[in-house]
């Protein structure tokens, strides 16, 4: 009989402002470079609009946060290069990535978004661990 190991990445999901934000993360062992020190992971974001009307995603604010509690900020307008319309019951699904230094970390942040009234509201990215499967969990 044989067994097969399954990786499966880490989910994380929060609604605010009936805006679900589901992320799921995932290390990427083949893009790293843990004898330089630098760890990838890439992460998926579904942006599911549970409202009853259309709302635009304006700019994104991530906050990324390494073991050693070394902390960046990225802001900007958009994700990926887009600022997409999600429309009422549809969703909105891109990957992206981040490097550390650390063998773990944190991410979470906002959306902002433009409802059809013309508010800006923010939209909570849930919290999520950045962590190399096996690595012991301590500060360098």
């Amino acid at each position: 009989m044989r067994y097969f190991i399954v990786k499966v990445p880490a989910m994380y999901s929060q609604t605010s402002h009936n805006i679900r934000v589901t992320v799921l993360v995932d290390y990427l062992p083949n893009e790293s470079r843990p004898q330089e020190g630098l760890h990838a992971w890439s992460y998926q974001v579904e942006i599911e609009n549970l409202q009853d009307y259309a709302v635009q995603l304006l700019r994104r604010h991530w906050t990324i946060t390494d073991m050693n509690g070394i902390t960046k900020e990225v802001k900007g307008p958009g994700v990926v290069g887009q600022q997409p319309v999600i429309e009422a019951g549809e969703r909105f699904d891109y990957t992206s990535g981040t490097w550390l230094n650390t063998t773990s970390g944190m991410m979470f942040g906002t959306y902002t978004m433009l409802d059809i009234d013309g508010n800006e509201f923010d939209v909570t990215i849930p919290a999520f661990s950045l962590d190399v499967p096996g690595a012991k969990l301590r500060a360098n």
